[in-house]
């Protein structure tokens, strides 16, 4: 596939990975903070790969498995009212919340709609003024720019039909609360390439600097994710701690500030619970108070939301990178991607569902990796 295919190319992967090899002479933990990176580093085999004790401890990089269970909760509360078109993303409808998710509540005769932007919610709202339509606003920072516009082209439509349920989370204080953690372990960064891309990398260098702490900024293809880890290990085995830029055919370091200037004339920045793993100060956006009439929140009488996980789930853990989905004793057993527990088993980013993809602990792989490192890159 054109511009694809060279990101992909098993001869120079090859390459990237003996060196790796070669300049590594001690154990490292270095964590992605992307679903989509943890997908191909899993599918592909690059964290078995590694040399012996350079392990890639997977974060809390999938925005719809840290969604928290109030939020969707919440959703599920307006989602069930008569007078309401629920719109969200595809990957939400099968998030569990308490008792139940959205495509059950669907199946029931709930009017929730999958929609592929937000700006398709504004249209809807335009078409049906005599319902309230509200869409899902989740994400980390990439999402931010669509879902402010649709807010921004509600307001100027003077559409009193629209609101949105935010939940939208930040990845800078979540690093940032992950090095703070007396259980970290992480000493290098893999940012993600498509959040630095609308907010650039100027947000981490004083991280890497406070913490000493290297943080790479990096793609999603194998090449990019392995060129990235080796930028990563050349910092750590020199003692550098700085901010680089594998992925530079996207990312620049003052990002798209067009795409900034949206995000803050209708968001700003404030304290976020993220699921499994609690509250982030300053980790979410929200609505600004000019704004705050399209808050489903306050639009809505919620009542009183009581939360109950799974017992049996651990995504909290997996989502701090302090254990995997082999960990779990429901992995594979009680939770599948048929009838998840959790959201990383649901989410097309999930830790849990790549690992189950690339047939990690089950009997038999469903997908099977581009390139054959050979037994010899997994000494």
């Amino acid at each position: 596939m054109k511009y694809v295919d060279e990101y992909r190319d098993a001869d120079i992967a090859r390459r990237l990975l003996d060196e790796i090899h070669r300049i590594t002479t001690r154990p490292w933990a270095l964590m992605e903070v992307c679903g989509g990176q943890t997908h191909t580093l899993v599918k592909q085999g690059i964290d078995e790969a590694l040399p012996k004790g350079v392990r890639m401890i997977h974060g809390p990089g999938c925005p719809v498995c840290v969604t928290p269970l109030e939020q969707i909760d919440k959703a599920l509360v307006i989602a069930a009212r008569p007078d309401v078109i629920f719109t969200s993303y595809g990957d939400m409808l099968r998030v569990p919340g308490s008792t139940t998710d959205l495509l059950a509540l669907k199946a029931r005769g709930a009017d929730v709609r999958i929609v592929y932007s937000p700006l398709d919610s504004v249209r809807i709202a335009a078409a049906n003024p005599d319902r309230q339509v509200v869409f899902f606003a989740i994400g980390f920072e990439t999402t931010a720019p669509a879902n402010a516009m649709a807010v921004y082209q509600a307001a100027r439509l003077r559409l009193e039909n629209f609101s949105v349920l935010v939940s939208h989370v930040l990845v800078p204080p979540a690093m940032e609360a992950i090095l703070q953690s007396p259980t970290n372990q992480v000493q290098a960064f893999l940012a993600a390439g498509h959040v630095c891309a609308v907010m650039g990398w100027t947000e981490y260098e004083p991280i890497a600097a406070r913490y000493h702490v290297p943080i790479v900024v990096t793609g999603f293809e194998p090449l990019d994710l392995l060129e990235g880890i080796l930028m990563a290990i050349r910092q750590l085995e020199t003692g550098r701690a700085e901010v680089e830029n594998q992925y530079a055919r996207a990312v620049r370091r003052e990002g798209n500030r067009e795409a900034q200037e949206t995000v803050f004339r209708v968001f700003e920045p404030g304290d976020r619970k993220w699921r499994g793993i609690g509250m982030i100060p300053s980790s979410g956006y929200h609505l600004r108070p000019e704004y705050a009439s399209f808050d489903a929140e306050t639009r809505f009488d919620v009542g009183t939301i009581h939360t109950a996980e799974h017992p049996a789930c651990i995504a909290g853990e997996i989502l701090q990178g302090t254990k995997t989905p082999l960990d779990c004793t429901a992995y594979g057993v009680l939770c599948s991607p048929q009838r998840p527990l959790g959201a990383p088993m649901v989410s097309s980013e999930g830790v849990c569902s790549a690992y189950h993809a690339a047939g990690r602990g089950i009997s038999a792989p469903s997908a099977f990796p581009l390139f054959d490192f050979g037994a010899e890159a997994r000494r």
